[in-house]
């Protein structure tokens, strides 16, 4: 199991596949690298490279005060620095959009470009609130099968997902067992994003403009309750050669193997 010590000393989770240009994912709050399960066979063309972060999927669990963008920034900084790399895409997936771009803004020249899955520099305070209601709970259903068959009806604004992808989602997103299902990510999480939710919202519009320079690519759920229609038309009138999809029958987030993404990141990939 490939993993590499932070500079903190814990020891975190990736994978590394592929060869061709590099393109580290970065995943969703509470998700791991699995989240990219579905778009990897896609990128087949390059080095696809998986983090867990610090308290999630494979990595070890940290002092919850350590669960942080800022933090989170510099295990990625530390994981190009492990492997070698002097610089790497990202396909960041919500709060790895904004782990990018952070890095955008303090370590620019590690970057060759950055596609954010439906994320931006304003999130809708209807996306925060589900996060909020769900993060560090695990779920009253007993098993995977259970779980698979109410997704469907919980997750707002998906349609037209089988059974079998539902299935495949809450074996990554839960373990099995006697007891129930448990969520694979350290619930101590709850704490640290309750923690940075009650400071004033900063201003992400700097860290968005910090991408000058580079290929973008943002990819949106056309029902997303995180990242408005209006953020991205705003965005795009910052970056008007960025790249844009809207994904339908897709909330948040968007599993990235649909024809509208696929499409979007074939433009990406080939500016990189």
């Amino acid at each position: 199991m490939p993993t590499f010590t932070a500079h903190d000393g814990i020891t975190l989770h990736y994978t590394d596949h592929g060869e061709g240009t590099p393109i580290l994912c970065l995943s969703g709050l509470t998700r791991n690298g699995q989240d990219f399960n579905y778009v990897a066979p896609h990128l087949a063309d390059h080095r696809v490279i998986r983090l867990d972060y610090r308290g999630r999927g494979k990595s070890d669990w940290a002092d919850p005060a350590t669960y942080q963008i800022a933090n989170e920034a510099r295990d990625v900084l530390d994981l190009l620095d492990h492997l070698g790399l002097e610089q790497t895409a990202i396909l960041g997936t919500s709060r790895g959009g904004l782990i990018a771009m952070v890095l955008a803004a303090i370590a620019h020249d590690r970057l060759t470009g950055v596609c954010l899955n439906d994320i931006g520099p304003e999130l809708d305070p209807r996306g925060l609130d589900v996060i909020m209601n769900y993060i560090g709970k695990n779920p009253s259903q007993k098993t995977w099968a259970d779980a698979a068959a109410i997704r469907g009806d919980i997750m707002r604004g998906f349609a037209n997902v089988p059974l079998s992808r539902w299935q495949d989602e809450v074996r990554t997103l839960f373990h099995q067992t006697p007891d129930g299902l448990h969520i694979t990510y350290d619930p101590a999480l709850a704490d640290a994003v309750a923690a940075a939710g009650a400071q004033p919202a900063p201003d992400l519009w700097p860290l968005f403009d910090a991408l000058a320079g580079l290929p973008i690519c943002a990819i949106r759920g056309a029902n997303s309750d995180l990242l408005s229609a209006q953020t991205l038309a705003d965005m795009r009138k910052r970056r008007p050669d960025m790249i844009t999809a809207t994904v339908p029958d897709r909330a948040h987030i968007p599993f990235l193997d649909e024809p509208e993404a696929l499409d979007a990141l074939q433009k990406w990939t080939a500016l990189l």
